[in-house]
């Protein structure tokens, strides 16, 4: 799994680029406190490698907790900026600071 980030010098946005290898899923996207924990708002597109692979612009100056969902089951992403414990899910979300 991977994040790439883009910061843009116009606006005050980030273009963040997820890319999960998930050969096997049928569908992956990434949910977090950006879109409201949607599993429609942000979904990635397959890539011929195999990989679900996604860039969206998310506002800088600001962390965000997040999961990635496949088929349906949360994944943490082992590389993120850090993890914070959420009382909510009762678990820990990797968190992005942007």
């Amino acid at each position: 799994m991977a994040i790439q980030k883009k910061y843009l010098k116009s606006k005050p946005v980030c273009k963040v680029t997820f890319v999960v290898p998930a050969e096997e899923a049928k569908e992956v996207s990434v949910v977090g406190d950006f879109n409201e924990w949607d599993p429609a708002a942000h979904p990635l597109k397959k890539q011929r490698n195999g990989n679900f692979k996604g860039t969206f612009d998310l506002q800088k100056d600001k962390s965000y907790e997040f999961k990635y969902l496949i088929d349906g089951n949360y994944t943490n992403e082992p590389e993120a900026d850090s993890h914070r414990w959420n009382d909510h899910a009762g678990a820990e979300n990797p968190v992005l600071e942007v």
